[in-house]
């Protein structure tokens, strides 16, 4: 270990779980708890005492995507759209993330998201690749590169069950054999559910497990190591909606996000080394909410596209270092949050 990596271990706290609320601007969340409440403040994270506001433009563009953002939180760089974490613009250099930190650190690591697994967010995570779309490759970085303990998501796209099986993965691909792992024993899962994204919650999941579910499975595994653990949470079907712009959809995601953060919480909130951090990639759909029109009533919006925006999106955090989340932040300013290290003073970003 260099002592750029030294100086890392110094400040990281024992446990980091990062969640990604994927599409979720301000509107989305106090759509959500006017539905899941009555009234504003009520989710799960809104409660953390901490709270900013994130720019999430790419390198290339004031519109990012899902790549370049989540590369940014990942790395503490900012790259084109469609890039996971590696230097471009530049000359092409993988970007260590944060996951890959914290395996220096001999911590267990972990990729969680509703989307399928090698989808832009976990993939700029565990994988470094010029093209988003290339899911093949992203899942050969998973599975013989980075090599995360959990790997639960929606499956196909790249991430074949023989594959993981190959590499050493234990696979589940239903909500039974999910909550039946020996979670004392397994070191290594990839739970493969579905062939693609993971159902709508408004839809059902048949015997498809719930965001909630996959997180505290994750962490029966992640807590068995006793150096910590690193842990990305994508609620990704929010983005989904959002593109659709279809609230109903929209609503029951974000609240299912905001259950899995509070089993999450629950978990681990004893442990004053540990950080949680809420945000999201960016805005979709250019959500406003005009009116609340009570609890479980969908309240009064509009939409202004089926793309991305360029809005700023919502920050929550709490736990060691999560006091440095005020004001209005960058996305590339997660990791610095996770170090204490305003000035991101001797960081070592890329693989060597």
């Amino acid at each position: 270990m260099d002592s750029d990596s030294l100086s890392i271990g110094a400040n990281f706290p024992k446990n980091v779980i990062i969640c990604v609320g994927d599409g979720m601007g301000f509107e989305a969340v106090k759509a959500a708890s006017y539905y899941a409440s009555g009234e504003i403040g009520t989710l799960s994270f809104e409660q953390f005492p901490y709270q900013a506001e994130i720019a999430t433009y790419a390198a290339n563009t004031p519109m990012t995507d899902s790549a370049a953002a989540a590369t940014a939180m990942a790395t503490g760089h900012k790259v084109n759209n469609g890039v996971i974490s590696m230097e471009i613009p530049g000359n092409g250099t993988p970007l260590k993330t944060l996951l890959e930190i914290s395996q220096d650190l001999n911590k267990r690591t972990g990729l969680v998201s509703t989307t399928y697994i090698t989808h832009a967010t976990p993939a700029a995570f565990g994988a470094h690749n010029a093209h988003r779309n290339n899911l093949g490759e992203i899942a050969h970085d998973y599975l013989h590169s980075t090599r995360p303990n959990v790997i639960l998501g929606g499956g196909g796209n790249g991430l074949t069950e023989e594959r993981a099986e190959v590499a050493g993965y234990t696979v589940v691909s239903n909500r039974e054999e999910l909550l039946n792992l020996k979670t004392d024993t397994e070191t290594h899962v990839s739970g493969q559910f579905g062939e693609t994204n993971l159902p709508y919650m408004f839809d059902g999941r048949d015997n498809l497990p719930h965001l909630t579910e996959m997180a505290s499975v994750a962490l029966d595994i992640l807590l068995q190591q006793e150096e910590g653990f690193f842990l990305l949470l994508e609620g990704g079907r929010i983005d989904h909606a959002g593109h659709s712009n279809d609230i109903d959809r929209q609503l029951l995601e974000t609240i299912e996000f905001s259950n899995a953060i509070q089993t999450v919480y629950d978990r681990v909130s004893d442990n004053d080394d540990t950080i949680i951090l809420v945000t999201a990639d960016h805005e979709t759909g250019g959500l406003i909410v005009h009116e609340n029109t009570g609890q479980g009533n969908v309240p009064d919006i509009s939409w202004s596209t089926g793309g991305h925006t360029v809005s700023n999106v919502p920050l929550y955090g709490w736990g060691r270092n999560a006091e440095h989340v005020e004001g209005v932040m960058n996305n590339t300013d997660l990791i610095k949050i996770v170090l204490g290290n305003g000035n991101f003073t001797g960081l070592q970003l890329k693989l060597l």
